[in-house]
């Protein structure tokens, strides 16, 4: 299957740096991953759900396809410059 050259792919990155994916499994059977940062350990905790539950998170949720590697890419990614986000901002 060819990759459609307009779409998009969500990228996880943070301190200008590709996240590392870790991927763990459970004794149950399950599995749960773990978005880590090299840089500054700043980490985010992935869990599986069905595809079938996206529909119990509310109006407007999307599903996201992950990219995930085990050694990110040693290139920094270039820093977009994003405006300060005050406290009475609203959130996405």
């Amino acid at each position: 299957m060819a990759a459609d050259s307009t779409s998009k792919m969500w990228v996880p990155v943070c301190c200008g740096r590709v996240m590392r994916c870790n991927m763990f499994r459970l004794p149950d059977g399950g599995s749960y991953a773990a978005l880590v940062c090299t840089q500054c350990n700043k980490n985010i905790t992935l869990e599986q759900e069905p595809l079938a539950a996206a529909n119990s998170f509310g109006e407007g949720s999307n599903v996201l396809s992950l990219l995930g590697s085990p050694k990110p890419p040693t290139t920094d990614r270039k820093k977009k410059t994003l405006p300060e986000a005050g406290p009475d901002d609203p959130t996405l």
